[in-house]
């Protein structure tokens, strides 16, 4: 995407497209990351004449260098079965509460920390650990370092210190050597000489992070956020972590945000079911699809969008038939009473995490903030609306790259001081669309019928 930012401008488009996505390569799903790499470049020379670049990925997935600098093997994919049952054994030595008391993230089978653990001796040859942004950073520039909004989602993160929790590390057997060092979103991290010498700027290189700076809340707003994508990450803005024992119970996570913030969220598993559930049927006419969906009846059939086995790809379809025989619902009887099914059992998600939110935090939310692909389904705007029972305001589609490129931009002397200056800039450049609730469905019923 090449943007471009100044006084009551600011624009993104695309500029090269090119596929992503786990590759099998036998018992192991890795990533592609040189092509990655080789796209990145690319796309780069394609978008022209530049003022800098920055770079901003998902979460969690890193590469190892040995002590040349030199990659040890493909990153593998966070959705890989290689931590199953690894978290119960870092919880023989690290209890949950002693590890969110320190990171203050949510546990998730893929965090870093039990990726890393995973690894077992194969951790003996490295130097050091990137994560994927701060990898494709180092091979542009030759430069070393962790931008802080990815390192928290590692669970290797000190959130309250804003350091790396070295000796968690050490205690769960992870050599503090591989953790490198930490740099502030908004740093020039050197400049890409292979690409005429343009610089190159540490921005929130967590997507989310990213998402969150373009979320277009005004100033002194209650608001709430979802950047919905294949993940849909679902929660408040806050300006310290939230380490309470309903936090931890509630398994919501702490990330760091720009300019100190913190994004105190959950993971719900997102978008991921629908397009899975689109590849099993082999077809790619989405918009379709959701007009039958949105005239099929409401919470005819939900489930539980985060249950475990929604993770790794497969027949979706199958599974979420499956998931409502086990809660004695019918199955949906067809693709668009599926399609609903898969759109309000997210909605559904939304409104437990939104509420879960509000209630440990003791914030009031009057809108909620939905940016990112999901902002274009407008089946999914209107059920979040209803299932939460405040306006949806829908928008920006391209939060993550809007966002990365404020950060730049104030980075290379833009006049853009704070995180109020640059939502007011994305307030009056952006297309945002408002939906309202119309409490027409009974969702606190269907919440109910799923939780007995």
């Amino acid at each position: 995407m090449a943007g471009t930012a100044g006084p009551s401008l600011l624009t993104v488009e695309e500029v090269r497209r090119f596929p992503n996505g786990g590759v099998r390569a036998g018992p192991a799903l890795y990533w592609d990351i040189l092509g990655l790499y080789r796209e990145t470049l690319a796309g780069i020379r394609e978008a022209g004449r530049l003022d800098g670049v920055g770079i901003d990925s998902w979460a969690v997935d890193y590469g190892l260098l040995d002590e040349r600098g030199a990659l040890l093997g493909n990153p593998v994919h966070y959705r890989d079965s290689r931590t199953d049952g690894v978290p119960a054994s870092v919880s023989a030595r690290l209890s949950a509460r002693s590890l969110y008391d320190v990171t203050g993230l949510q546990q998730l089978p893929f965090n870093t920390l039990y990726q890393l653990v995973s690894e077992g001796d194969r951790l003996d040859a490295a130097s050091t650990m990137l994560l994927i942004p701060d990898l494709l950073n180092y091979w542009l520039t030759g430069s070393i370092g962790a931008e802080r909004t990815n390192a928290s989602t590692t669970q290797l993160y000190d959130v309250r210190a804003r350091t790396w929790a070295t000796s968690l590390a050490s205690r769960a057997g992870i050599p503090p050597r591989l953790l490198p060092p930490l740099r502030d979103p908004g740093t020039v991290v050197g400049t890409a000489e292979e690409l005429s010498g343009v610089p190159v700027v540490a921005v929130g290189s967590h997507d989310t992070a990213s998402a969150v700076v373009a979320v277009p809340a005004a100033p002194g707003a209650n608001f709430a956020y979802i950047s919905s994508g294949t993940w849909s990450l679902a929660g408040l803005e806050l300006p310290a972590p939230e380490l309470s024992d309903a936090a931890l119970a509630a398994n919501f996570t702490n990330e760091g945000g720009v300019d100190g913030t913190i994004r105190f969220l959950r993971n719900v598993m997102g978008l991921w079911v629908l397009s899975e559930t689109l590849r099993t049927w082999s077809t790619s006419d989405l918009p379709a699809l959701l007009r039958a969906a949105a005239a099929a009846p409401a919470l005819a059939a939900v489930v539980d969008i985060d249950a475990p086995e929604f993770l790794p790809p497969g027949d979706m379809p199958s599974r979420i038939s499956s998931a409502c025989r086990a809660t004695g619902q019918r199955p949906p009887s067809g693709r668009a009473a599926m399609v609903r099914c898969i759109v309000d059992s997210l909605a559904l998600a939304h409104r437990r995490t939104i509420h879960e939110a509000a209630r440990i935090t003791g914030r009031r939310v009057d809108v909620i903030h939905l940016v990112g692909g999901g902002a274009r389904n407008e089946l999914l705007c209107q059920s979040t609306a209803d299932a939460c029972g405040v306006p949806v305001l829908a928008g920006p589609v391209e939060a993550a790259a809007l966002g990365n490129v404020l950060v730049q931009a104030r980075a290379l002397g833009e006049d853009l001081p704070d995180l109020a200056s640059m939502r007011t800039l994305v307030r009056e450049t952006q297309e945002i669309r408002r939906y309202e609730p119309s409490g027409t469905a009974d969702w606190a019923a269907a919440e109910a019928r799923l939780r007995a």
